[in-house]
């Protein structure tokens, strides 16, 4: 168990590498309006095209890994990730050339996290399923948190052609990976089950014995359809801020910097939330805390467009933890549902649910085309309430309520 605690740690350290360029293209959209006239609706689509790339790929990718038909390592993930991120300030004056580099980025994406979370899946068992799956879950939103800040200094100091430098922090990835990596290094997302340190047994985890469809080996294509809608709402509300945030606070006389780090400090907190929220969920139940997240994110969201200053900065945050904090909990659901699945419902989860989301950046942006930027913010609250909603719906049981239930009946 210690060992794979370890290798869930490596893998977790890639991660935080990996997204740290995820975040970029959306922190560098308010230059490309100011500085190259894109529309807001052009711009969105950039982030747009980004994420469908990944979320069409993603799933392949994970159904590839999980019947063995594929090897990509995690180095050549990490550079097609960091190359096309960090160069993609040097071609921002033409608009086709920057598409190919944002979809060149998404492939990175694509090719690193079926596999890799997969690997996860297989190695994180038992009754901290949760809190294990969040420690990878939580270097990518780590890394995703540090992204917009390190764009906002390096864009500051030396323009956004600067962006480069940014290929440093991959470099380094690679090389250590390269240097670190067993030589027996087959899977997509990492070393192979033997060499990783423990066995490729899944543990039951917190409700997984009480879903059938599970326990008979069989794809639960309903519940996970439900997860995936719902994520998808949810991650259409995470890259909106992510995208429309700087460019709201740039309009109303903020700093370029400043716009970006608090936009990174929202993720921070989500970060933060997205720990505390697998340790509940190992305790209370899956479904339980999704619900409980997502609802407790509407009230600070309310209050952040509806104030101004120090009020509004301090629900941002708080917004920021619950919308986030339910991340690694229903990714945790995603391997509880389909233990046999993990890479196929990594895919889905990270890739097509994170990419569809993405569709409503575009949308969002159309929005604030017609009327303002802080008006298209406001309309994420319905993709919020729709999230919810699907939490709500997911065939998967009620921790909480069962043992309760049990206990009653004892």
């Amino acid at each position: 168990m210690e060992k794979n605690v370890r290798t869930i740690l490596g893998l977790a350290a890639s991660h935080v590498v990996n997204d740290i360029y995820s975040p970029v293209l959306p922190a560098i959209l308010p230059l490309l309006i100011l500085q190259n006239g894109y529309s807001y609706f052009l711009a969105g689509l950039l982030v747009t095209a980004h994420q469908l790339t990944s979320s069409f790929t993603q799933p392949i990718v994970g159904w590839l890994y999980d019947t063995d038909r594929l090897t990509i390592p995690i180095p050549v993930a990490i550079f097609f990730s960091s190359f096309f991120m960090a160069f993609i300030g040097l071609v921002t004056s033409n608009y086709i050339l920057t598409m190919m580099f944002a979809i060149g980025a998404a492939l990175g994406h694509a090719f690193f996290h079926p596999g890799a979370l997969g690997l996860v899946g297989r190695l994180a068992k038992g009754e901290h399923r949760g809190k294990l799956t969040s420690l990878f879950v939580i270097g990518g939103n780590l890394g995703f948190a540090i992204g917009p800040l390190l764009v906002g200094v390096t864009v500051s100091l030396y323009g956004i052609d600067g962006l480069y430098i940014l290929f440093i922090p991959g470099f380094l990835m690679i090389v250590t990976l390269l240097k670190v990596l067993p030589r027996n290094f087959t899977k997509t997302g990492g070393v192979d089950e033997k060499s990783a340190g423990g066995n490729a047994e899944v543990g039951t985890g917190a409700g997984t014995d009480a879903a059938g469809e599970a326990a008979e080996n069989k794809f639960p294509y309903k519940a996970v359809s439900y997860l995936v809608a719902g994520t998808a709402f949810r991650s259409w509300v995470i890259y909106g801020c992510i995208a429309y945030l700087p460019t709201y606070f740039t309009q109303n006389g903020m700093e370029y910097g400043l716009a970006n780090f608090l936009t990174s400090l929202m993720l921070f907190f989500g970060v933060a939330g997205q720990f505390i929220g697998a340790s509940l969920s190992d305790k209370y139940g899956r479904k339980e805390y999704s619900i409980f997240g997502v609802a407790c994110a509407i009230p600070p969201f309310l209050v952040f467009i509806s104030t101004s200053g120090i009020v509004s900065i301090i629900a941002l945050m708080i917004f920021g933890y619950f919308i986030w904090t339910t991340f690694s909990v229903t990714v945790a659901m995603s391997h509880e549902m389909a233990p046999k699945g993990t890479g196929m419902v990594s895919g889905l989860i990270l890739g097509f649910a994170v990419g569809s989301g993405g569709l409503g950046v575009a949308l969002t942006g159309y929005i604030a085309d017609m009327t303002n930027v802080l008006f298209g913010i406001t309309s994420l609250i319905v993709p919020i309430i729709i999230a919810l909603i699907f939490f709500i719906l997911v065939p998967y049981p009620y921790k909480t309520f069962r043992v309760k239930k049990e206990k009653n009946a004892e």
